[in-house]
C-alpha cells in the first residue's frame, strides 16, 4: 500500500478507492509535541479496538463517522474526508491546559460544559481560537461551526452515559471534522485514550495518556484496562 501520511501515532494509506483510505494505529507514544517521546507495547492495537468500538457505538446512535469498518488488529478502513484544520476540545471537567492556562485546580466541575476550539497548527501549538477567528480564516462557516458544536454535544451525551456504564469518567476530549467526497461534514477523527482524559470513577485514577504525560506508569496496562472495560460495557 502507497503511505500518504504518517502522523505522531498513526499512518494513512492509498487504497484502490479514491473515496477511501486505510488508517493504521502505531505503538509510538509522544508528548509536548514530539520533545517526549517513547514506544509502547499494544498501544496500537488497543487504540484500534477502542476507536473502532466507540465509532461504530456514536454510528449505532445516529453520530456518521470516517469509520467504515476494522480491518485487522491495528487497522481500520475510513472513507476519505477533507479535514477543517480546526480542533474542537469538549471539557466536562477543568483538567489539563485549561487548569494550567486558567490558574484552576484539576477536577472542577463546571455548571456548563466547555467548548474549547483550536487552530490545527504545529508551528503555532494549535492555539486557541473563537468562533469569528475561524470564520475570518476560511475555517468554517457560521453554520458549519453550529453543526460541529451541535455534533459534539451528542457526542459527549453518548460517551458519557458509556463510560459512566463502565466504571470511568469522560474528563475531556479533542475532536476533528471532514467533509466527506459528497460533501457531508462528518466526526473525522480517532476516540482514544490518546485523545481523551478519562479518570476511574471511583478512585479518580487518570486511565489515559497523562499516565504518559506525567510519568505515572502502566500506559500499556491502563490501555488495556480502557479497551477491556468498553468492550464490557458495549457488549452489556
Amino acid at each position: 500500500m502507497e503511505l500518504l501520511h504518517e502522523g505522531k501515532s498513526k499512518q494513512f494509506f492509498k487504497t484502490d478507492n479514491d473515496e477511501h483510505i486505510i488508517i493504521r494505529f502505531k505503538d509510538d507514544a509522544s508528548a509536548f509535541y514530539n520533545i517526549k517521546y517513547a514506544k509502547i507495547e499494544n498501544k496500537g492495537k488497543m487504540n484500534c479496538a477502542i476507536s473502532s468500538a466507540l465509532l461504530s457505538y456514536l454510528a449505532e446512535n445516529g453520530v456518521k463517522s470516517h469509520f467504515i469498518e476494522k480491518l485487522d488488529d491495528t487497522a481500520q478502513l475510513c472513507h476519505l474526508v477533507e479535514h477543517k484544520q480546526i480542533e474542537i476540545i469538549v471539557r466536562n471537567v477543568i483538567a489539563g491546559s485549561m487548569a494550567k492556562r486558567l490558574g484552576l485546580e484539576e477536577g472542577i466541575v463546571p455548571e456548563n460544559t466547555i467548548y474549547d476550539l483550536c487552530l490545527c497548527s504545529k508551528d503555532l501549538s494549535d492555539p486557541l481560537i473563537n468562533d469569528h477567528h475561524a470564520v475570518a480564516l476560511g475555517l468554517a462557516t457560521y453554520d458549519e461551526l453550529k453543526q460541529i458544536y451541535a455534533v459534539s454535544e451528542r457526542i459527549n451525551e453518548l460517551l458519557t452515559a458509556l463510560f459512566d456504564k463502565a466504571g470511568m469518567r469522560l474528563i475531556d476530549f479533542k475532536i476533528e471534522f471532514g467533509r466527506t467526497a459528497n460533501g457531508e461534514l462528518i466526526l473525522a477523527d480517532e476516540l482514544t485514550p490518546d485523545t481523551c482524559r478519562i479518570w476511574d470513577k471511583a478512585t479518580g485514577e487518570k486511565l489515559d495518556k497523562d499516565r504518559f504525560r506525567r510519568d505515572l506508569g502502566r500506559v500499556r496496562e491502563t490501555y488495556e484496562e480502557v479497551a477491556k472495560r468498553l468492550l464490557y460495557a458495549l457488549n452489556k
